[in-house]
């Protein structure tokens, strides 16, 4: 139990952190990489403003950029801007090449830029990326111009920035990982040791209770052979007794939650048989049929005292509510690598959010019962100390008017 509880609480803080170590990591990247795009196009403008042909460049003075570049007229002074790769392809509106300018012919040949210049001129977009270049489309008053600008700084910054932020991340989850577990110890560990004083408690007070309640017993039985039959004695053997039971359903509770039970190799098929024959009569007197389909040689390692307890719980529980005239029926059966034993008995439909309240201490569906028919809520939950114990599970079914009470346990 604690120990699921440990796993959800490192879950839980593992998710959050994950989630905004993910973001973050996804606001900073796309803001870094849509920043330098940004800047990359703000450039190739700047560029494009700047450029003349060839034959008119020392007779009309180029336009300065200040209204594409947001009023900074020395933006082309910026030392990124000189630095920077640039190609050009100019061309007349039919298509044909007007002057190609590529300052670095050994990375892109003037074919592979004019066929890259006219594949975007046909695309008709006016800017974008192309394998490692982007590029910018301008008019420019009697030609088009198409100028491109290396990527691949770009590309490899963010690859860059990328792969380091996983790594660190990485490395920064781990760590979390290992102070989350830490964290969910000492945050369980109050709650744990609570837990564990309240059964020690339950197991010391269910000892000391034995004693007193055997010495009543006594004394009332030698008291009724001295005066005979008497109400007021009858009353107090009848209450003596149920109280001898509870204490020892308390302490056969204890003992299946604080002491690990011998384990053994067991023939489940024939415990499940020898457990359920002496039910059949049971079932008669109530005007039920106990129907068992057992599959032969199902083996696994177990208590056969703590399971022959859980199948008697489990019978003794169909026998006590079940309704009409239905039969009972046990079955066991291998499903994967799991025995499954269901109890099977017609009944009302629980609802869904009592389910799980079935398996807990002292809990009765029905509050007006206060344990005259010898059950105090305690079965059910003896029932799952015992299934946990033996690593299974223990769940409740309702379909058509019957409620089934199915429990895995593993094979091996």
């Amino acid at each position: 139990m604690f120990k699921q509880s440990r796993r959800k609480i490192v879950a839980a803080i593992m998710s959050v952190l994950i989630l905004l170590w993910a973001g973050m990591l996804t606001i900073i990247y796309a803001s870094s990489y849509f920043e330098m795009s940004a800047q990359n196009q703000r450039m190739l403008k700047t560029h494009a403003e700047l450029y003349m042909l060839s034959k008119y460049e020392n007779k009309i003075p180029p336009k300065r950029p200040a209204q594409e570049n947001g009023g900074n007229p020395n933006f082309a002074q910026l030392p990124r801007f000189q630095l920077s790769t640039f190609y050009s392809v100019a061309l007349t509106y039919d298509g044909s090449i007007l002057e190609i300018r590529n300052d670095q012919p050994l990375l892109h040949s003037n074919q592979a830029l004019e066929e890259l210049a006219r594949d975007v001129v046909k695309n008709g977009k006016p800017n974008g990326t192309k394998k490692d270049l982007i590029f910018y489309v301008a008019d420019k008053g009697g030609y088009q111009l198409v100028t491109f600008m290396d990527n691949t700084i770009l590309n490899e910054s963010a690859a860059t920035l990328l792969r380091y932020t996983l790594l660190f991340g990485c490395i920064a989850i781990v760590i979390f990982f290992f102070l989350a577990v830490f964290l969910a110890r000492k945050i369980v560990q109050p709650l744990e040791e609570s837990y564990q004083k309240q059964k020690q408690f339950i197991s010391d007070a269910g000892h000391e209770l034995k004693t007193p309640i055997s010495v009543v017993n006594a004394n009332a039985e030698l008291l009724s052979r001295e005066i005979g039959e008497n109400i007021w004695l009858a009353n107090i053997q009848w209450e003596n007794n149920r109280m001898g039971l509870l204490v020892e359903q308390l302490l056969d509770l204890a003992r299946t939650e604080t002491i690990t039970p011998q384990m053994e190799q067991i023939d489940f098929s024939r415990l499940v048989c020898g457990e359920a024959l002496p039910f059949e009569s049971i079932a008669f007197e109530k005007g039920f049929v106990l129907r068992c389909h057992i599959t032969e040689g199902i083996s696994l390692t177990g208590n056969s005292t703590q399971l022959k307890q859980l199948v008697s719980i489990l019978l003794d529980n169909a026998l006590e509510h079940s309704t009409g005239q239905e039969d009972i029926s046990v079955a066991l059966e291998k499903e994967h690598q799991w025995a499954k034993l269901s109890v099977i008995n017609a009944g009302k439909e629980i609802p869904l959010p009592q389910r799980e309240q079935l398996f807990d201490r002292f809990y009765r569906m029905d509050s007006a019962r206060s344990g005259e028919d010898k059950h105090y809520g305690l079965g059910l939950a003896i029932a799952k100390s015992i299934a946990t114990t033996h690593k299974g599970r223990i769940h409740v079914l309702c379909y058509d008017g019957l409620v089934e009470f199915q429990v895995l346990l593993p094979l091996q």
